[in-house]
């Protein structure tokens, strides 16, 4: 009896100490990841199953890379590169504007697929797209964005196995040689602007931040009112920049140059900025700060311009608080943010949480200066950014020093060579028994050079010459009379920059 007893209660240890031993074994073996491990090899041979059925390979290119951060140039590249061979075997094209105004640059639409031949190898590439996540039916019945969202799309190239060096070392980089070629010579210069960041959608895809129209100004440095010496030393400086890759690479700078255009209204700041792009074929991306929510929203802005473009932001002044007082909100606008939030708070709480959202823009200084030469300003490469303003006393000292706006351009009254470049361009005269007079004038008065060139435009089939110089005399001596009578004449209510015609 009493061996039987002892006998179970060994089986019992027994038992016991075999369950703890199996219990730390199998906690070792998940620690192991075997599960995993036999997990992988059975995923591995399915795979190998599935190669003996399928055969292609497939390369994707996303329209966007880095989240959202970034358009893709590979999947430019391949857009162009294809548009030739979708003319031939896809049966919906998408077309878009050509710089040759009576043709088109074709593309697949989602769902289509066409052929391409290279070295004796087929390979397929295949447009498709995803839809947006769904957004709220509420949020977008009141205008929550979701009209803003677009769909992603992409391209995927399929090869069979046996192809992979071929097309992967050799005919992929060939393809986005060829559609860099292509995308050159369609190129259309566009003159952009940005789209209100509060219409970007959280969980939407937008194309881009920027919409825009086909740049055909006509304004050159040809036809600029400006002295020639200060001409040619402006266009030296930008064929320098142009020109400078390997010096930026080499004293380890961003490949990017600021300019600052200032002077009063009608001095033509912004018909300077449109003959830079016309002299270095750049396009320009036009930013409306007061449409940028933050600081964040800026900096996505920036990273969807492309190279070779103009990035500018007209009369700064007066865009955002960025003067240069810097000084704390007075305590009146204190206490009226103070009673903004109260109220706010007040409608929350009886259930008021449908108001409106807060549109105002929150761009600091210290994000604008991080725009110009932080870390991410060196995204890219080959972009020059330009602020205009009419008053550069207003500005604050850190945001125009050398190493942000590099170079000052000061964009002055009109003087005696530019009033003689103009005379020449709208009466075709290289000097007049006038001419002494309008000199003498000109030291005494200021008048912009768009004022200049609207006294120096024929009015009417019997004007000439003659009677355009004596119209500017005319004008030249009121405003001289109204300053010897203390009328201000330089103090005008601002406007924006016109250009000279």
């Amino acid at each position: 009896m009493e061996g039987s007893l002892l006998s179970g209660l060994n089986s019992g240890v027994v038992v016991s100490l075999i369950a703890v031993l199996w219990t730390v074994v199998w906690q070792n073996l998940q620690h192991l990841q075997l599960q995993q491990f036999f997990g992988r090899h059975l995923s591995r041979h399915a795979r190998r199953l599935a190669a003996m059925v399928d055969p292609y390979l497939s390369v994707t290119i996303a329209e966007y890379e880095g989240g959202r951060m970034r358009r893709s140039d590979a999947f430019e590249e391949v857009k162009a590169y294809l548009s030739a061979a979708c003319s031939r075997g896809v049966r919906h094209l998408r077309a878009e504007g050509s710089k040759d105004a009576d043709k088109l640059v074709l593309s697949m639409v989602g769902g289509e697929e066409v052929a391409d031949e290279f070295q004796g190898a087929t390979v397929w590439w295949w447009a498709y797209s995803k839809s947006p996540p769904r957004s709220d039916s509420a949020s977008a019945l009141w205008g929550g964005g979701g009209a803003a969202q677009e769909e992603r799309r992409f391209y995927r190239l399929f090869f069979l196995e046996r192809h992979r060096e071929l097309v992967l070392d050799t005919y992929l980089p060939r393809v986005r040689r060829q559609g860099r070629a292509v995308m050159v010579k369609n190129r259309q210069r566009k003159l952009f602007t940005n789209i209100s960041t509060h219409q970007w959608s959280d969980g939407g895809y937008m194309r881009s931040a920027w919409s825009h129209v086909v740049f055909e100004h006509p304004k050159t440095f040809a036809t600029l009112a400006m002295d020639p010496a200060r001409k040619k030393e402006i266009t030296d400086d930008l064929d320098m920049f142009k020109n400078g890759k390997e010096y930026y690479a080499r004293v380890g700078k961003a490949w990017k140059r600021g300019y600052l255009l200032y002077g009063p209204p009608g001095t033509g700041k912004s018909a300077m900025i449109a003959a830079m792009a016309n002299y270095l074929d750049y396009d320009i991306y036009d930013i409306e700060l007061t449409s940028v929510h933050s600081n964040t929203d800026l900096r996505k802005l920036f990273i969807e311009t492309t190279s070779k473009s103009i990035i500018v932001i007209e009369d700064i002044d007066c865009s955002l608080d960025l003067t240069g007082a810097r000084k704390k909100k007075t305590k009146a606008a204190a206490e009226d943010d103070k009673d903004k939030k109260d109220a706010a708070a007040a409608t929350k709480a009886a259930g008021g949480g449908g108001g409106k959202k807060d549109t105002s823009s929150k761009v600091t200084l210290s994000g604008l200066l991080n725009f110009i030469d932080g870390l991410w300003s060196a995204c890219g490469g080959e972009r020059i950014i330009v602020f205009t303003t009419n008053h550069v006393d207003k500005l604050d000292p850190a945001l125009i020093r050398r190493g942000r706006m590099d170079k000052h351009i000061e964009m002055s009254y009109c003087g005696f060579e530019a009033f003689k470049f103009l005379a020449k361009t709208y009466l075709d005269v290289d000097d007049h028994e006038l001419f002494g007079g309008v000199g003498e004038l000109l030291r005494e008065v200021d008048m912009t050079p768009a004022d200049v060139a609207e006294n120096l435009t024929p009015k009417s089939l019997e004007d000439n010459p003659d009677s355009c110089l004596a119209a500017l005399v005319k004008a030249l001596e009121e405003a001289r009379e109204k300053k010897a009578s203390g009328g201000n004449d330089g103090d005008e209510p601002e406007e924006e920059d016109e250009e000279e015609q």
